[in-house]
């Protein structure tokens, strides 16, 4: 039986622990607040970032990054911003690396498997991405994900046993980037999907951004190899569905909130958990410029979160060049 580690005790870092320890098996969990490790060990809760569970007593907390190296499978749940500097703090790593934070690194472009793989060159590198929401994660509610293997079959063939559980069930791929590719845009589009709310423009305009989006995100797939399969698959447009329809996504909430008029510089500042979004935004502008991608929903996102209004960007995006649908358009 492998060895399993988590790197992050966040929400969907302590939602994966907790999901881990369902069947009795031992969980280490990395915790970055030395009180909060505490907190866990002796309690069984995390009042910082999940107050509605209580924790499985097989999971174990620990400030120690090093000793997360001697665990098999290691899930890494920090942040995308954080994860190469997390990493470089780790000195060594398992053979099974599984990146379960959705974005882009701000400062280089980088995806997460590259900032990873630069960092772990010897380790075999997975993506966990699908629709989920931590609560429900962690209350053992039915999910299904996507685990896209960089090592294939055979990685396929350690990791599924490794995570697999009744009531969370991993589907195999091989498409890396597919996998990145729907996890990352899909958080700015939820920021969207959001306005559309916060502003009160209706079921019609949102079942329409989901869909207008979804070809972005197709288009932006495709200009970097990802295959159609995928984008179309849990970890594309199911994570966006669910995301772009529930105030439990940060990135929904904060759309909802910019929406609404608040200020966004005062709204990022004020947020214990990230809205992955809106670090991705800019960067994607620029990943979908370099590539001769088309992504107007993206861009408005990105003039949003530096502070344009967010009636004069929606009428903007309803003012575009008529076009056919699909997409290429």
């Amino acid at each position: 039986m492998s060895a399993v580690g988590v790197i992050g005790a966040g929400a969907w870092g302590t939602a994966l622990a907790q999901m881990l320890a369902s069947d009795g098996r031992d969980v280490l969990l990395w915790v970055l607040e030395p009180e909060l490790a505490v907190e866990i060990n002796q309690r069984r809760t995390n009042s910082l970032f999940l107050p509605s569970a209580t924790l499985a007593p097989t999971i174990r907390a620990t400030g120690d990054l090093v000793e997360t190296g001697a665990c098999d499978v290691l899930l890494l749940v920090t942040p995308a911003q954080h994860l190469a500097a997390t990493m470089a703090r780790m000195g060594t790593f398992p053979r099974d690396l599984v990146l379960c934070a959705k974005g882009i690194e701000a400062s280089t472009g980088r995806p997460m498997h590259d900032v990873a793989r630069d960092a772990a060159p010897e380790s075999d590198i997975a993506v966990l991405s699908g629709p989920t929401f931590a609560h429900e994660v962690a209350a053992g509610m039915p999910t299904a994900v996507t685990l896209a293997c960089g090592g294939g079959q055979a990685q396929w063939q350690r990791l599924a046993p490794a995570i697999a559980r009744p009531a969370f069930r991993p589907y195999f791929s091989e498409d890396v980037i597919g996998a990145e590719v729907g996890g990352a845009v899909k958080n700015v589009l939820a920021i969207a999907c959001g306005v559309v709310d916060g502003l009160g423009l209706g079921q019609n305009a949102r079942a329409a951004l989901i869909a207008r989006g979804y070809a972005e995100m197709q288009r932006f797939g495709a200009a970097l190899g990802a295959q159609r399969e995928t984008i179309a698959g849990l970890c594309g447009l199911g994570d966006l569905v669910l995301t772009c329809s529930s105030t439990s996504s940060r990135n929904f909430s904060l759309g909802k909130a910019l929406g609404e008029g608040q200020d966004p510089v005062a709204l990022m500042s004020d947020r214990r958990t990230v809205a992955e979004g809106a670090h991705t935004a800019p960067v994607l502008v620029e990943l979908a410029r370099r590539h001769g991608v088309d992504m107007p929903i993206v861009a408005a996102v990105d003039r949003l979160l530096a502070g344009a209004p967010a009636k004069a960007v929606a009428s903007e995006l309803l003012t575009r060049p008529l076009t056919a649908e699909g997409p290429a358009a």
